[in-house]
């Protein structure tokens, strides 16, 4: 496949990039600063650009099959300034398949079903800002005939890969407390060959 990878210098878009290598992908990221790629292969094209640019974002779109998002907030407001871009040059090249990654607070809570993890007791975390980017990102891609899959880990610390995991659509594994970088990685990298979760959230945890 042509493969385009948003947030590829990022801790797992870096990972979910090495799975395209090494699978034999057609592989094109877009970065502002390629030096922080660390892979030389003859399958990987390096754009400097940025995914505020409409122009950057429209440049780099034709002859992919699909879209990675591993973008983070990174205490901006990047992610949800960039998406309605990448929606809008996927459509124009009549792209279908985005897989982004998320985060759990935007998963349902369990506790109180009509309200999203952030925004009840189910989470723990003090700062919503991260959350409630990705929230914009998720109405944004629903609002659209796309077919998007949001994978959803809790806490992410980079540890090892253990190669197994819990998922579940739309909330969060009961009882999941993290999933390690390099088990996100391989998961939403899998999601390139999957239909399980189109249009959907999935939660990931141990």
């Amino acid at each position: 496949m042509n493969i385009l990878i948003l947030g590829a210098t990022g801790r797992v878009g870096n990972q979910i990039l090495s799975h395209a290598i090494t699978d034999n992908h057609h592989v094109t990221v877009l970065v502002r600063t390629p030096d922080k790629i660390q892979i030389n292969h003859a399958n990987l094209t390096i754009i400097q650009g940025d995914v505020l640019n409409k122009d950057d974002i429209a440049r780099v779109m034709p002859g992919n099959n699909l879209v990675i998002s591993a973008l983070n907030t990174d205490g901006t407001t990047t992610l949800s300034e960039s998406m309605p871009l990448i929606i809008k040059a996927m459509e124009n090249e009549g792209i279908q398949r985005i897989i982004t990654i998320g985060t759990a607070g935007i998963l349902q809570s369990r506790i109180t079903p009509n309200l999203l993890r952030y925004q009840s007791s189910e989470s723990k975390r003090k700062s919503t800002r991260a959350a409630k980017e990705h929230h914009k990102v998720f109405e944004m891609l629903k609002q659209t005939t796309l077919k998007w899959t949001i994978v959803c880990p809790t806490y992410l610390p980079d540890g090892e890969r253990i190669g197994k995991n819990r998922v579940e659509q739309n909330f969060l594994p009961e009882g999941g407390v993290e999933i390690s970088v390099p088990d996100t990685a391989e998961f939403a990298f899998n999601q390139i060959r999957s239909s399980d979760y189109i249009r959907s959230r999935v939660g990931i945890a141990y």
